[in-house]
């Protein structure tokens, strides 16, 4: 199978002295994470998942997705950050561009979203869509009291049970959650529910290849073991430190470009399909090296759209910038541009290519200015928008992750940041104990 690649010439450029300084200390990191000598080391678990997945796992969370299918309009995939982010990449990325515009068809339910805000009009028009409507849920929650997915999973619980019947509803309901402990826990063993397992060795945000992220997309019909298997060849391509290592490489480009000042990376796509790929990719990067008062800032733009916004920023301002573009090798159809006999709009020296080859144009045009306007630019080419293509970007990221968090001399695995937030907002309520 093809694999991905990264070309850093366009970075190297910008920062080769911090890179050439750099590779021992990303040799010292990769194996760090390897061995499990760093801090953090008891959320690892990812590391080897794809490889370690067993079958039998994989089987059962495809029979479940079948009967959900089976039974389902809709089915609400309700979590926050890790615990949603992965599964709307891929399904996003694996989707028709318009099939939310689409009736669900038999067996084929829509995957929607829900817990990931605190939208009141959102929730309420979500149950407005679902009055009489055939749904599941699949809930996901460590602990089962995170505010925002246990506010939409106390509402859309309500509602199934109204409109399906509680016995009904207990089989249209799965659980995502603690192997022992937690609220969701001691509700989905007093209900009955079906249940999986998030891993205690892995954190939200690496979960997208654990029952969090792979039973949603199993619902939405894509091909988890395709998947996982793109993962596998991509967690053996970067298990140890090597000069061709393209994760050990990625995390070592960026943090000589920090070093030289360049602060903030900007994840580009020039495929709107991977517009939540970039949402992951943030939460992933913002939430493992946002710390002890470092981190690069994770940002992200689609091209071309946003060159007719932001371009004029990524090529005219501050120069502490620089770019992560992730390209598309070969998309799933062939398209091309017509001829018409009065040009009025003047583009019939297109007429006969195809519309990627334009796109294409664009993008390396694109580098060319901004490289040339000072931003550096590393690309990361994809074979394909499908499974094993994004399992292995799904892993290559993670791993690279754990890298460069280790580089820049934080915990990677941690977030006490975000507890913050919720510190006040629950003493704001007047919640007991706050």
């Amino acid at each position: 199978m093809k694999t991905i690649e990264l070309n850093i010439q366009d970075a190297l450029y910008f920062a080769e002295k911090q890179y050439k300084d750099l590779e021992a200390k990303a040799n010292e990191a990769i194996v760090t994470l390897e061995e499990g000598s760093g801090a953090g080391n008891d959320f690892l678990g990812w590391l080897d998942l794809p490889s370690k997945t067993p079958e039998s796992l994989v089987d059962s969370i495809n029979a479940t997705a079948a009967r959900l299918r089976e039974n389902c309009d809709y089915v609400v995939c309700v979590g926050i950050g890790g615990s949603y982010l992965g599964a709307k990449a891929v399904n996003y990325a694996l989707a028709d561009s318009f099939a939310d515009f689409y009736a669900p068809k038999p067996k084929e339910p829509k995957v929607l979203y829900a817990g990931q805000n605190i939208g009141e009009d959102y929730l309420a028009e979500l149950q407005k869509l679902l009055e009489g409507k055939k749904f599941g849920i699949i809930v996901i929650s460590k602990s089962g009291t995170t505010t925002e997915p246990a506010i939409a999973f106390r509402l859309l619980k309500e509602q199934l049970e109204k409109q399906a019947g509680k016995d009904a509803a207990k089989n249209l309901i799965v659980a995502i959650t603690d192997e022992k402990k937690g609220a969701l826990r001691q509700m989905a063993d007093q209900e009955g529910y079906e249940t999986y397992v998030i891993p205690d060795n892995v954190g939200g945000r690496f979960s997208v290849l654990t029952p969090v992220g792979l039973l949603p997309i199993a619902v939405a019909g894509h091909d988890i073991k395709k998947l996982l298997a793109g993962a596998a060849d991509m967690e053996r391509t970067t298990l140890h430190a090597s000069a061709e290592n393209p994760s050990q490489i990625y995390a070592r480009m960026r943090n000589a470009l920090y070093l030289s000042g360049k602060k903030t990376e900007i994840l580009v796509n020039f495929d709107p399909k991977l517009h939540y790929v970039s949402e992951w990719w943030k939460q992933l990067y913002g939430e493992s090296e946002g710390k002890d008062g470092k981190g690069i800032f994770p940002a992200s733009v689609d091209f071309t759209t946003d060159l007719h916004s932001m371009g004029q920023w990524i090529q005219d301002g501050e120069r502490t910038i620089f770019e992560t573009v992730i390209s598309v090798r070969k998309p799933a159809i062939d398209h091309r541009v017509p001829m018409d006999a009065e040009n009025l709009d003047g583009i019939n020296y297109l007429a006969g290519k195809r519309i990627d080859e334009v796109n294409k144009m664009a993008e390396l045009g694109t580098k060319m200015a901004h490289v040339e306007g000072g931003v550096p630019n590393m690309r990361i080419e994809i074979p394909a928008i499908d499974e094993y293509s994004l399992g292995q970007l799904i892993y290559f990221f993670e791993k690279a992750c754990g890298i460069s968090g280790y580089m820049l001399g934080v915990n990677p695995f941690n977030q006490p940041g975000v507890e913050a937030y919720k510190r006040n907002m629950f003493k704001l309520l007047h919640k007991p104990g706050y």
